[in-house]
C-alpha cells in the first residue's frame, strides 16, 4: 500500500530590510495529484517511508552491497493537537513565504502606498503567526516533533502582475480561513482553540482586504463563494486544503495521523 505524501518548500521570509544577500530560492514546481481524499504526490512503499535503512533492497546475490540506497525518513505532522498545530504551521509558512516574494516583486515596487502598506501588514501578520506556531509546537512537543522549515515554489506566479498577485493572495487567504474552520473541531485543548479562533479572524480580515482591492466597493469581501446559505464561512478538510495549496509545496511530509473531525457523537 502506498502512503499519501504532500510536497512543500522553504523561502527566507525575513523582513525586506534584512540582509540583502539573503535571496529567495525557488525550486521547480512539484505536481500534486489527488487520489480520493488523499493528497498524493508520488508513491513510495511502506518500507521506503517507514523502515529507512531496514530491509529495503536487500543484498544482491552477486553484489553483496544493497541494491537501493537508504531512504531518509519523511516527517509526519503528527496526531492530536500537535498534528493540527503543525498543519496550521505549514500553511502559515506558505503564506509568509508568498508575501515575502510579493515584497521582492515588480508589482510591489510599483504599487500605491496604500497597497504596499496592506501587503506589508499581511506579511508581518503571517510571519508572526508562523513564528508563534513554531514556538508553540516546540514548547509542547519538542523540536523533533516540530515541522521543519518548508520550501515553496512560487515560480508559477507573475509577481510583476497585480492581478496575478492579488488573485493568488485571495486564494491563499480564503484557503487559510477554510482550513482553520475545518480544523477547529479537531483541537482538544481550549487554549489552542481560542488562539486558532483569534488567528482565523485575522486571516478573514486579510481575505476581505484582498477581495476589496480586486473589486472595490463591491460585496466580494463576503461573497457567496466563501459564505454559505447560513451566513457561515466555508470549512475545508485538510485534503481539500492541500489540493488547493499543494502546487506550491516542494518539501515532502506526510499527514497520516491528523485527528478526525469531532462529529459530536
Amino acid at each position: 500500500m502506498k502512503k499519501p505524501l504532500v510536497k512543500v518548500d522553504v523561502l527566507d521570509a525575513s523582513p525586506k530590510n534584512s540582509n540583502k544577500n539573503s535571496r529567495r530560492k525557488f525550486i521547480k514546481l512539484g505536481g500534486l495529484g489527488i487520489a480520493g481524499s488523499s493528497f498524493l504526490l508520488y508513491g513510495c512503499s511502506d518500507d521506503d517511508l517507514f523502515n529507512p535503512g531496514g530491509d529495503v533492497g536487500g543484498p544482491d546475490p552477486v553484489d553483496p552491497d544493497p541494491v537501493d540506497p537508504p531512504v531518509d525518513a519523511v516527517f509526519d505532522l503528527g496526531s492530536g493537537d500537535v498534528g493540527i498545530l503543525n498543519y496550521a504551521y505549514a500553511l502559515e509558512q506558505l503564506e509568509a513565504a508568498f508575501y515575502a516574494a510579493v515584497r521582492e516583486g515588480d508589482y510591489y515596487a510599483g504599487a500605491s502606498d496604500e497597497e504596499k502598506n496592506i501587503m506589508d501588514d499581511l506579511y508581518n501578520h503571517e510571519v508572526i503567526h508562523r513564528d508563534f506556531f513554531k514556538a508553540a509546537i516546540t514548547a509542547a512537543a519538542g523540536e523533533e516533533n516540530t515541522l521543519p522549515d518548508l520550501e515553496f515554489d512560487v515560480s508559477s506566479i507573475d509577481f510583476s502582475s497585480r492581478d496575478s498577485v492579488l488573485q493568488t493572495a485571495m486564494a491563499l487567504e480564503d484557503t487559510g480561513v477554510g482550513a482553520y474552520n475545518g480544523a477547529g473541531d479537531r483541537i482538544a485543548d481550549a487554549t489552542y482553540l481560542t488562539l486558532a479562533g483569534k488567528i482565523v479572524s485575522v486571516e478573514a480580515r486579510h481575505a476581505s482586504a484582498i477581495r476589496s482591492l480586486l473589486n472595490p466597493d463591491s460585496a466580494d469581501f463576503a461573497g457567496d463563494d466563501i459564505i454559505d446559505e447560513n451566513g457561515l464561512d466555508l470549512a475545508y478538510d485538510p485534503s481539500e486544503v492541500f489540493e488547493i495549496a499543494g502546487g506550491f509545496i516542494v518539501t515532502d511530509f506526510t499527514a497520516d495521523n491528523l485527528p478526525e473531525p469531532n462529529t459530536g457523537s
